[in-house]
C-alpha cells in the first residue's frame, strides 16, 4: 500500500458514480445532493426496512391493507368517461378479482403492458374501497417469466429527492458487484467470538434481507459493519493519543510539601475518588510524556480541589499552572475558591482576563514571566502574545466544549511539553465519552464531598404559580435566596429574554422592587456580571434568568430552584441547572413547574430528575432518549456521523472498539505488520483523514 495515495484495492469503490448501473449525468446529480457522491457511499447506504413480496395463490390470503404479490390474468380495462379520473384493469388470481387503479396513465402504455388475457405478476399494496379490493399503481407488473426480478423480501433504502427504491436498489446491486473482498482488520479471536461474518459477506446479508430479523440493528452482520466504522474512528483517536503520547513532555514530580498543608487546612478529608484522580494525575505528570487527561466530574464532585492538588504538583516541581475558564464570572469563582486554600500553603495566586488594563497588567506580566506569579488564573486573554511564563508545567481547562483541540494546543505552546488537565461538568455516558475524548485518558470522580445537601425535587403544575409565588415570599423572608429560570423560547434569544423580562416584572411587583434580580443573554457583560454579583453579595433575593446560569455559578445561600416549563429542557441541561443549589448547608429544593397535559417523553424526564440526583444514570437516561447529537448539543459536539453505528443501540461496541485499537497499535505501533496493513485499508475506506495524515507522518 502507498502511505501517499489510496491502496489499489479501493480503486473501484472511489471511482466514478456513474459506472454504477442506472447511473446517468441527471441521476449522478441527485444522488451526489444526497452525498452519496462514490460507489463506496452508496454500498454503505444500508436498507432500514423491507416489504415481503412473498407470493401468494390468492387475495385471499392476506388481511387488505397490505402488500401482496400474485399471478393474475388480465379480464379487461375500464377507460376513464371523465378526464381526470383513473383508469381501471380487471385481473383474476386463482381464486378471485380485484383491480388495477392508475391515476394520470397513458392508455395505450397500459394496454401494451397489461394485454387483455395475458399472465402477469403484480406485487403491490392491496386496500378496500367500498368492500372491492384494488391495488393501486402496483409497484411492479411483469411477465411471469420474468418473476424472479421481484425478491421474496425487498429491502427499503433511506432515499432523498430523485431517487427511487428501484434506482437506488439497482445502484446498490451494482455497487456490490465491484465491492472487492478486502483483508481482515478485526481481531481474529474477537471474530469467532461474536460470530461475526466477514466483511462483504456482511454487506452481502444485508442488502439481500431474507426477512425483517436480518435488519434488526443486532444482526451478525450490521453489528459488523458498525463495529468496523467505530473501531476507524477509535483507531483514529489511539494514534492521535500515541502521538502525543510520544511527544516530548516533561518529567513533574511533586515533594508534596504544598499538597499536604492544603490537605491540612481542608474541614473534611477528600472522597476516594478525589485521592483516585490525583494519584493518577500525579503519575502522569511524573512520566516523560505529555498528559492529555480528561477530568468528568458531576456537579458538586470537587473537581476544584483535584485541579489544585494537580498544579500544586507543577508548583512543587518548580514550575507554574494555570487554570482557564470559559468566562471571567467563572474564572473569578475558580480564583475565590482557590485563594484561600493556595495562601495556606504559601503559593502565590493570581487572576488575569481581559479587564486587566494599563500597569496594573504589566504587574502581573512581569512577576508571571520571573516566576513570582506560581498558579494563574484566567479567561482566554491567558492565550494572548504578551503573556509568558517562566516556567509553565500544567494546563487546566474547565468545560472542554468550549475549547477545541486546536485551542488546547495553543495552551501547551506556553511552555515546553505542557501537561493538559480538561475538566467537564457534564456527566457524559461511557460511550459517548470514548467518542469524544477517546484520545485522552480519563479520570472520574463519581462521590460527592461530604457537606453538600440533598436537593429535593418536587413537580409542580404551572397553574400553581400563585402558591409558589407565596412560598418564594415566606423562604425570602427567612433570609434565602433563590434561581427563577425562565421557560426556554423557540430557539431565540430575543424571545428568551422577553420572558425573563416579563417574569422579573411580575415577581418585583409581589416581593418588592429591590429584592429581584435580572441576568438574560442579551445583557452586556458588565450589566450581567453586575446583576450577579449584586445576587452573589445577598443584595437581591432572586435571580430571574435564562439559561447562563447552568455553568459553573457558586451561590451557596441560594437553596430555591425554580425552572419554569421544565418539560422543554433536556436531561443534562435541568440537572446542571439544580446543580446551582444545595452548596451550602441549608435544606434546598428544586421546583420543575411544567405545562399540562405531559407528553409521555416530558413525563419520564421529570420524573427521572425527581429520582435521581446521579448526573451519570441521568447521562445514560438522556441518550436513550433523546439521541447521541442531543445529549452533547450537535453544534459543539464535533461527534463523527456515523452511516451505520448507532451509539444508542451500539454503545458496547464502543468499548471494545477502543480497547481493540488501543491493543492493536501496542501490538503494531506503524500499523506494519498483517492486520495494522489491513487497518490501514479500513482507514482509507472510512475516510479517517486525520489517521492518514498521522499515519503518512509516523
Amino acid at each position: 500500500m502507498s502511505v501517499k495515495g489510496r491502496p489499489e484495492i479501493l480503486f473501484p469503490l472511489f471511482g466514478d458514480l456513474k459506472a454504477l448501473d442506472g447511473i446517468g449525468p441527471k441521476t449522478a446529480q441527485a444522488f451526489e445532493a444526497a452525498g452519496l457522491t462514490r460507489p463506496r457511499d452508496v454500498v454503505l447506504t444500508l436498507p432500514h426496512s423491507g416489504i415481503d413480496r412473498t407470493r401468494r395463490r390468492s387475495l385471499r390470503e392476506v388481511v387488505p391493507p397490505t402488500v401482496a404479490t400474485v399471478e393474475v390474468e388480465v379480464l379487461r380495462h375500464h377507460e376513464p368517461a371523465v378526464k381526470g379520473r383513473p383508469w381501471r384493469v380487471t385481473v383474476e388470481d386463482a381464486e378471485t378479482s380485484f383491480q388495477l387503479v392508475f391515476f394520470h396513465a397513458r392508455g395505450d402504455h397500459l394496454k401494451r403492458t397489461l394485454p387483455v388475457g395475458a399472465r402477469r405478476l403484480v406485487s403491490g399494496k392491496v386496500e378496500l374501497f367500498d368492500g372491492l379490493a384494488q391495488m393501486v399503481h402496483p409497484d411492479h407488473v411483469l411477465p411471469v417469466e420474468q418473476g424472479e426480478q421481484i425478491p421474496a423480501f425487498e429491502p427499503v433504502y433511506p432515499l432523498s429527492a430523485g431517487i427511487t427504491q428501484k434506482l437506488m436498489a439497482r445502484a446498490a446491486r451494482s455497487a456490490l458487484g465491484m465491492t472487492p473482498d478486502l483483508p481482515e482488520w478485526i481481531d481474529p479471536g474477537l471474530k469467532a467470538r461474536e460470530g461475526w461474518p466477514g466483511w462483504h459477506a456482511a454487506l452481502d446479508a444485508l442488502h439481500h434481507p431474507d426477512g425483517a430479523d436480518d435488519l434488526s440493528p443486532t444482526h451478525p452482520a450490521r453489528l459488523r459493519l458498525a463495529y468496523d466504522e467505530l473501531f476507524a474512528h477509535q483507531l483514529t483517536l489511539a494514534l492521535a493519543r500515541s502521538r502525543a503520547r510520544r511527544a516530548p513532555g516533561r518529567s513533574s514530580r511533586g515533594d508534596t510539601r504544598y499538597r499536604r498543608k492544603v490537605i491540612a487546612a481542608l474541614p473534611y478529608a477528600p472522597t476516594g475518588a478525589q485521592a483516585r484522580a490525583v494519584d493518577e494525575i500525579a503519575k502522569d505528570m511524573g512520566s516523560d510524556g505529555r498528559m492529555n487527561r480528561l477530568l468528568q466530574g458531576d456537579v458538586g464532585s470537587g473537581k476544584t480541589l483535584v485541579a489544585l492538588m494537580a498544579l500544586l504538583i507543577a508548583v512543587e516541581a518548580g514550575g507554574q499552572g494555570v487554570m482557564m475558564a470559559p468566562t471571567e464570572i467563572l474564572a473569578r469563582q475558580h480564583l475565590e475558591g482557590l485563594q484561600p486554600l493556595a495562601e495556606s500553603a504559601g503559593v502565590v495566586i493570581e487572576l488575569l482576563t481581559g479587564r486587566d488594563k494599563g500597569a496594573e497588567r504589566r504587574a502581573k506580566l512581569a512577576a508571571l514571566a520571573e516566576g513570582r506569579i506560581q498558579i494563574l488564573v484566567g479567561t482566554h486573554a491567558v492565550f494572548q502574545k504578551d503573556v509568558e511564563f517562566r516556567d509553565l508545567r500544567l494546563a487546566v481547562i474547565d468545560e472542554q466544549h468550549r475549547f477545541g483541540v486546536a485551542q488546547r494546543m495553543e495552551l501547551g505552546a506556553k511552555g515546553k511539553g505542557v501537561d493538559v488537565l480538561v475538566m467537564t461538568a457534564t456527566p457524559i455516558p461511557r460511550s459517548l465519552a470514548l467518542t469524544q475524548y477517546g484520545d485522552m485518558d480519563v479520570s472520574v470522580l463519581d462521590e460527592k464531598p461530604p457537606g453538600r445537601s440533598p436537593v429535593t425535587t418536587a413537580l409542580v403544575s404551572n397553574e400553581r404559580l400563585g402558591e409558589v409565588v407565596e412560598k418564594l415570599r415566606a423562604a425570602i423572608a427567612e433570609g434565602r435566596q433563590a434561581y427563577w429560570v425562565c421557560p426556554l423560547v423557540e430557539e431565540s434569544e430575543v424571545s428568551d429574554m422577553t420572558a425573563a423580562e416579563e417574569r422579573f416584572k411580575r415577581l418585583r411587583a409581589a416581593l418588592g422592587e429591590g429584592a429581584v434580580g435580572l441576568v438574560h443573554g442579551q445583557l452586556p457583560p458588565a450589566e450581567k456580571d453586575a446583576a450577579m454579583a449584586r445576587f452573589v453579595a445577598g443584595e437581591t433575593k432572586v435571580l430571574v434568568a435564562t439559561t447562563v446560569i447552568e455553568v459553573g455559578v457558586n451561590v451557596p445561600a441560594a437553596s430555591i430552584m425554580v425552572i419554569e416549563r421544565a418539560e422543554n429542557f433536556g436531561l443534562a441541561q435541568l440537572h446542571q441547572l439544580r446543580g446551582r443549589v444545595g452548596r451550602g448547608t441549608a435544606k434546598s429544593t428544586c421546583l420543575l413547574m411544567y405545562q399540562p397535559p405531559l407528553g409521555e417523553t416530558a413525563r419520564r424526564r421529570l420524573e427521572i430528575m425527581r429520582e435521581t440526583e446521579d448526573g451519570f444514570r441521568i447521562s445514560e437516561e438522556d441518550l436513550a432518549m433523546r439521541g447521541a447529537g442531543d445529549v452533547i448539543g450537535t453544534a459543539q459536539s464535533g461527534l463523527p456521523r456515523f452511516r451505520i453505528a448507532d451509539l444508542e443501540r451500539h454503545a458496547g461496541l464502543m468499548a471494545l472498539a477502543q480497547s481493540d485499537a488501543r491493543t492493536l497499535l501496542t501490538l503494531d505501533p506503524a500499523l506494519k505488520g498483517e492486520r495494522g496493513q489491513a487497518a490501514r485499508v479500513l482507514l482509507w475506506l472510512m475516510e479517517q483523514d486525520r489517521a492518514i495524515r498521522l499515519i503518512s507522518v509516523g
